[in-house]
């Protein structure tokens, strides 16, 4: 199932994916827009939050668990996505279901994330950030802040997980209507902006 006006924005650790949705702020209507990230500002991914730090120390498989949790809640729970996207709203979200098909397939197989986010609705539109890892992480040492994922050989890992996930649903038939678009992220900050917007500017509901 399609959500319209639901946009993700998707990559590995330091691909640019927060830096290009703050810029968004100022272009999209603040009233109808919902900017919003995974893991998500609920209980649960406030917990996850914590894992990802390194300050609680989880089995893989559970923590796949929590993300799907926690995803569960940011779609349908109070003021969620699935209700502000149905009522003629946007929703842009920092991470989505790609996230957990990329890195908790690179954690404890493919097997799990997959049942885990199959019944979860797709976007409208998904923007996939492509970035080298060594780039990324050149980017990520400089905010001075790690998580446990941001190491030079795990970032290369689920960059070939994430390759694997968006040619998987570009090839699908159940996702034919949602449109991927592919992002240089090694692209200066502006470049990368400049080819977001030539993008989103089209979409109906702003139009």
């Amino acid at each position: 199932m399609i959500l319209r006006n639901f946009i993700v924005f998707e990559g590995i650790d330091g691909a640019g994916t927060s830096t290009q949705i703050n810029l968004l702020k100022d272009k999209l209507p603040s009233k109808k827009t919902m900017f919003t990230a995974e893991p998500t500002e609920c209980p649960t991914g406030k917990f996850l939050r914590s894992v990802l730090k390194g300050e609680v120390v989880l089995n893989p498989k559970t923590t796949a668990f929590l993300f799907a949790a926690d995803r569960n809640e940011h779609l349908y729970g109070k003021g969620g996505i699935v209700n502000h996207c149905t009522k003629g709203g946007i929703a842009v979200t920092d991470r989505y279901l790609f996230s957990s098909l990329a890195y908790q397939s690179a954690t404890c197989g493919e097997e799990l994330p997959r049942i885990l986010n199959q019944n979860f609705p797709l976007p409208e539109l998904l923007f996939f950030f492509d970035i080298e890892p060594s780039l990324s992480l050149k980017r990520i040492k400089s905010r001075n802040v790690t998580e446990i994922y941001e190491k030079q050989d795990f970032l290369e890992k689920t960059r070939i997980e994430y390759h694997r996930v968006i040619k998987f649903f570009e090839n699908s038939k159940e996702a034919k209507e949602m449109k991927i678009v592919w992002i240089d992220a090694s692209e200066s900050e502006k470049k990368v902006a400049e080819n977001i917007w030539s993008v989103l500017k089209n979409i109906p509901i702003l139009n």
